[in-house]
């Protein structure tokens, strides 16, 4: 199951509350033409993982078209649609309580729809590892942590503990999440050995996960379970859309994850719980950002980086390096002269100018926006 149902406040004028970033088709890729869209590029990187027909996308209904028009290959009953966003647990919960109806052992893989990954061959591998551990430890839930390159303050760490049987050395049980860290401390991280990044990407049961959301969030499991009950009738949507929205609102991790590693020596509704986490060698970006976003186009001498993704749309950086500039209006040009570390994004109805340096500050001035630039 693919999670869509972001809103990409920190790319926007590019994501916009009718096209979420997504859906925006900015990745441009080695030998390819035209550029792809995020779900476009998770989607594809799970072909033969899994058979078509056992691929899911969890998104925001009012997004159905416009995912199903990105993903034809995807029938209507492989789109979960959100009446309203109420946080990652929630999704994960839906899918979980849909799968487990229509088979108790039903066992998913969780991915998003903004992760960039390399080699595809490397991530399946360990995907794989993750559905044969669960299958052979039913109650455990796999994390898949990716290796650090550097001693990144953006993500979450996650702790390893004793390595597990079976799993080509890349198994370990989970000792403990970190938050977010500073500098310092995620050298520290980085100098131990033993942290991976939170990569929000998850291998479970779906009855597993459904017993932990009972014990540690029962008021989500109350009203997912009110939804799967009526998942088949006539009235799946007057239910999906009167319950949803009073589901409590929070994260995977912070609903079940983190609980579940300190209750994992003490017995869960149904018996103990694990918690493991494999390790993920590969090239991982998380695109949420304009910052993140430059690492996913090609920087020339200067490291300036061009995306010019409409037809006849140009850029040009002269004596200027560091520069990122994004050029989405057919027939367009910008040029920079003298520039350093700014972020230029055009488009049709909008024009984003900022230092490198805020681009985690564009969340800020987004709550500001009218309503029209929403």
């Amino acid at each position: 199951m693919v999670m869509a149902g972001g809103s990409g406040t920190r790319l926007w004028p590019m994501s916009r509350k009718q096209r979420p970033k997504q859906l925006l088709r900015f990745l441009m890729e080695p030998g390819r033409e035209t550029p792809r869209s995020l779900i476009e590029v998770s989607a594809g990187r799970l072909s033969g993982l899994v058979p078509d027909a056992n691929l899911l996308v969890c998104t925001l209904e009012r997004y159905r078209d416009a995912v199903a028009e990105v993903l034809p290959a995807f029938s209507n009953d492989q789109i979960l649609g959100e009446p309203i966003g109420r946080d990652t647990v929630n999704a994960v919960g839906l899918t979980a309580a849909v799968l487990a109806a229509e088979d108790p052992d039903a066992a998913f893989c969780v991915m998003t729809a903004d992760h960039v990954i390399e080699p595809v061959d490397g991530f399946q591998r360990v995907v794989n590892h993750g559905f044969e551990l669960v299958e052979r430890s039913p109650r455990t839930l796999v994390t898949f942590a990716i290796e650090p390159t550097h001693p990144a303050t953006g993500y979450g760490y996650v702790r390893r503990g004793a390595p597990i049987d079976g799993t080509d050395g890349l198994g370990f049980a989970v000792e403990k999440f970190v938050e977010k860290p500073d500098e310092p401390t995620a050298k520290q991280y980085l100098a131990e050995g033993v942290y991976g990044w939170n990569s929000g990407m998850f291998v479970w049961k779906a009855a597993t996960f459904l017993d932990c959301l009972k014990s540690f969030l029962p008021a989500s499991y109350q009203g997912l379970m009110e939804i799967a009950d009526a998942w088949d009738t006539p009235e799946r949507q007057a239910v999906l859309h009167r319950v949803y929205p009073e589901l409590p609102r929070k994260s995977v991790d912070y609903a079940v994850m983190e609980p579940a590693t300190t209750h994992a020596a003490q017995n869960a509704i149904g018996g103990p719980i694990d918690v493991a986490t494999l390790r993920m060698d590969v090239s991982w970006l998380d695109v949420g950002s304009w910052a993140s976003y430059a690492g996913t186009v090609a920087s020339d001498t200067s490291d300036n980086r061009v995306a010019a993704l409409a037809e006849d749309a140009q850029a040009i950086a002269h004596d200027s390096k560091g520069n990122l500039i994004v050029n989405d209006q057919p027939g367009h040009s910008i040029a920079l002269l003298g520039c350093e570390d700014l972020v230029v994004v055009h488009t049709p109805g909008a024009t984003l100018i900022m230092p490198s340096a805020k681009a985690e500050k564009l969340k800020d001035l987004h709550a500001t926006l009218p309503d029209p630039l929403l």
